[in-house]
């Protein structure tokens, strides 16, 4: 427990901190440095935390298991689950949108977003990856997942871990345009949304067998899909309810106690 504590203390602290430049005009705190890419580098949060957390803890050790899992590539199969699962799911939600609304399928949008026109599909994926793939996924799946599963289920644990992670993001409700425009409404669906991810992230985490990669890969292409220029309110809409239909199908078939066919990784287990 202490080590979580720790972990979410430097997580919150470092990120909100890099990112009161951008809220800070809410407190009276006007005209402070705004870098090129400042909500991105906020990202770097939770990977910087899980890190400082680790060293504090387990030194040089556990710094090497922390790359390792970063690092590690198989099963190869759900590398590719998470690379091109959540394009899929956006080819589906635009056919859906084609045959109910009769709105033409404009694939050539997954490849663009407009608030950075000047990234292709690579260097878009690239950007996404460092500063939210990894820079997320090294803290909430990376350290803080496996020592939750230590004591919950994993379906339990990954509900706790929303709530933390939910938590991260409140600054962005005073500053980012798709977060100030939400209602409650709005407020309770980009919840359930990231309970959902949660799920499927704690799915891939351990039948992989603590593959950083993989989730920061996957947080990475869902984000790409969700704010492509070719999505629009309908197709965004139908990705949630295809992701949605995705994470109950998988406690189904996992069930509630690992989310996955072998045992959920704990940090005991990654300390062998």
């Amino acid at each position: 427990m202490k080590q979580l504590i720790t972990y979410f203390s430097f997580a919150y602290f470092i990120s909100w901190l890099i990112w009161l430049p951008l809220y800070g005009q809410s407190f009276g705190l006007n005209n402070l440095p705004v870098l090129p890419y400042h909500h991105a580098i906020g990202g770097l949060g939770p990977l910087l935390a899980s890190f400082i957390t680790t060293w504090i803890y387990q030194k040089k050790e556990g710094i090497n298991r922390l790359i390792k899992s970063c690092l590690k590539v198989r099963p190869f199969m759900y590398l590719l689950i998470a690379l091109f699962s959540p394009f899929l799911l956006a080819f589906i939600a635009a056919c859906i949108n084609y045959f109910i609304d009769g709105s033409p399928i404009d694939l050539a949008g997954v490849f663009t977003s407009k608030e950075f026109p000047q990234f292709n599909l690579l260097t878009f994926f690239i950007y996404n990856v460092i500063f939210f793939g990894f820079g997320e996924e090294v803290g909430w799946r990376g350290f803080a997942l496996p020592r939750f599963q230590e004591k919950f289920n994993a379906l339990t644990s990954s509900i706790i871990l929303t709530v933390f992670w939910a938590f991260w993001h409140w600054p962005l409700f005073l500053y980012r345009p798709g977060y100030t425009a939400m209602d409650i409404s709005g407020i309770f669906g980009w919840f359930f949304s990231l309970l959902t991810g949660s799920i499927l992230l704690t799915w891939l985490y351990n039948s992989s067998r603590a593959s950083i990669l993989v989730c920061a890969v996957f947080h990475s292409t869902i984000d790409i899909a969700f704010t492509a220029d070719f999505a629009n309110k309908n197709i965004v809409n139908y990705m949630g309810f295809l992701i949605t239909i995705w994470g109950i199908v998988t406690i189904i078939i996992f069930k509630p106690k690992n989310l996955a066919k072998n045992t959920r990784e704990k940090i005991a287990s990654n300390q062998q």
